[in-house]
């Protein structure tokens, strides 16, 4: 692995491999825990205008049928921490990744027309988080845990911050966060030296030496319940905690709890939920690691009848973990280094891991990953089970009437 800085703070993180693709990722450290309630889902609403035209490419049209026609991939996302850009090319192709990818950064159009249009799309994007309870259980869910942080704004926006989103709103958090020393550039693949060529494409974008990180104090676990009724058959609830933070120590043995639990379809909770109760079809584990906070959750669709069976399930499997064995750890931790290795096979989910890894901490941490997950003990298993997991927990329920 390489690593440079370029000269307008870019930080560049350079891995070969021996593949047919490359994958250039463009990683800005802005997402919804930077926003206010008046411009809520603005760094969203940015990440639809950058594929909607630019000075060079002046429609979503021609943006996307340069990629395409090179048989190539290409996508985004936002989350409470990040907004992310990528592109998935044949090696040979990798300067056309550059070439769209910073001219999107730098030479968006804002037009407009195109931000009305797209007003409408990501209103109906929210509707149908909205209208899904397995996608609304998480809104519900993060909106609940993180009560009083910025981890609680919804990344998508509301109706109001939507209907009220003007070209201003969008020009002035663009100017702000989208500068060169507020971004990670990763490229994974099998390529020549691409220093010269990243310099003469993202060397103009300029930094600002305005920004300044925001860190919040996120607010002390306590009991939370939550039921919204809704008219519908079946019962879709998460139970969780608020965990540790990527860089944490205790996040490795958080994540071989995860795999303990949760491992597809040999996961103790799996096992115990639907195999052997037979209480529901969906069931499973959400682990995540922000940089400065993380949870940890359980989540499952029942009979309205079966919720309370359900949760003394799941918070009987948590408890059992402060005893956990040896052999549940060790193959947790098995399984945890096979779907890394296939995980790091493929470039764009290298490049993204790279990235946010230089962004939380250091590159060389996604290195450094599975060496620390070995390390993880039983004791480190008990330990991190004790401390998170009580009965202050949250839970939302979006069931029947």
């Amino acid at each position: 692995m390489e690593k440079h800085e370029l000269s307008n703070g870019i930080r560049l993180v350079c891995q070969k491999a021996n593949t047919n693709s490359t994958t250039v990722q463009v990683l800005v450290k802005t997402g919804s825990n930077n926003e206010s309630r008046e411009i809520s889902g603005v760094s969203h609403f940015i990440e639809h205008m950058l594929f909607e035209g630019t000075k060079k490419r002046k429609t979503s049209m021609l943006i996307s049928n340069e990629i395409e026609r090179l048989g190539g991939v290409f996508n985004a996302y936002t989350s409470g921490e990040i907004t992310c850009y990528y592109v998935k090319l044949a090696n040979r192709h990798v300067d056309k990744a550059l070439d769209i990818l910073s001219d999107m950064l730098l030479n968006p159009l804002f037009q407009e027309n195109i931000i009305e249009k797209e007003k409408k799309v990501i209103l109906k994007e929210l509707h149908m988080v909205t209208d899904d309870p397995r996608f609304y259980q998480w809104r519900l869910f993060q909106d609940q845990l993180f009560q009083g942080h910025p981890a609680s704004n919804p990344t998508l926006g509301t109706e109001d911050s939507l209907r009220s989103m003007s070209r201003k709103k969008l020009l002035d958090y663009y100017g702000r966060f989208y500068a060169s020393n507020n971004m990670v550039i990763s490229v994974v693949g099998n390529f020549p030296d691409i220093r010269p060529a990243i310099n003469r494409y993202f060397g103009d974008i300029k930094p600002n030496s305005r920004l300044r990180e925001i860190i919040s104090k996120i607010p002390r676990q306590k009991f939370s319940m939550t039921l919204e009724k809704r008219k519908i058959l079946s019962s879709y609830w998460v139970l969780g905690y608020k965990t540790a933070s990527r860089t944490d120590k205790e996040s490795y043995a958080l994540d071989v709890i995860a795999a303990i639990l949760g491992r597809g379809q040999s996961g103790k909770i799996f096992d115990e939920i639907r195999n052997k109760k037979g209480l529901a079809y969906e069931v499973g584990i959400n682990h995540e690691h922000s940089k400065d906070y993380g949870y940890f959750s359980v989540y499952a669709s029942t009979d309205k009848s079966r919720i309370e069976k359900g949760k003394q399930i799941v918070l009987r499997e948590l408890k059992k973990l402060k005893a956990a064995g040896k052999s549940d750890v060790n193959d947790a931790k098995t399984y945890i280094e096979g779907r890394y290795g296939i995980e790091m096979d493929e470039t764009d989910k290298f490049a993204d891991r790279l990235a946010y890894w230089e962004y939380a901490s250091k590159a060389e941490d996604a290195f450094a990953y599975l060496k620390r997950i070995k390390e993880v003990s039983v004791n480190d298993v008990r330990n991190a089970a004790r401390k998170f997991f009580n009965d202050d927990y949250t839970m939302v329920v979006v069931g029947p009437e």
